[in-house]
């Protein structure tokens, strides 16, 4: 086993425990401050009926799925990953890489399909990234990616709906 490989498994389980922790603790707050509009917006109830468990805790709730579960993780075909909230396209398959990691990961979204936020949850700073349209958490960005950008869009499987070339309009 690599060191890479030991360090990624540490933080995907210490990533996993807290996330368990918080979706245990009851202590959930929705995942964007009620000052933050978007196009798409849906009541608590409205977001529970067209989201899974999983999908809602982690696009209206900004839990993280466990790394290694996404089936997206590996998927290697031509088109577009959309929001599972909203359906907005948000990255090309032409961007996607293998970080290692266990979550999906692109060096760069489609233009105007993303937003930033600074993440104090894990007391360092890291930068959330959600869509645009409907504000669902995705992921986060670091700066550990390939070229051209340099960035890593560490994406939750659950957050993303993949569209095969054929069937997508990207």
């Amino acid at each position: 086993m690599r060191r890479r490989d030991i360090i990624f498994s540490a933080l995907a389980g210490s990533a996993s425990l807290g996330t368990l922790g918080w979706l245990l603790s009851g202590n959930r707050t929705p995942a964007k401050a009620a000052s933050e509009s978007f196009e798409i917006t849906r009541t608590e109830a409205e977001w529970r009926e067209i989201l899974t468990e999983t999908q809602y805790a982690v696009l209206r709730e900004e839990a993280t799925e466990r790394a290694f579960t996404s089936p997206l993780n590996d998927e290697k075909r031509a088109g577009t990953y959309h929001c599972a909230g909203c359906d907005l396209p948000l990255y090309s398959s032409k961007t996607k890489f293998d970080s290692g990691t266990g979550w999906p990961s692109f060096y760069e979204a489609l233009p105007d399909a993303v937003g930033t936020r600074t993440d104090f949850k894990l007391i360092y700073p890291r930068t959330e990234v959600h869509c645009r349209r409907c504000g669902g958490h995705l992921g986060h960005i670091f700066n550990d990616g390939p070229a051209p950008t340099g960035e890593r869009h560490c994406i939750n499987g659950v957050a993303l709906t993949f569209k095969p070339q054929a069937e997508s309009a990207s």
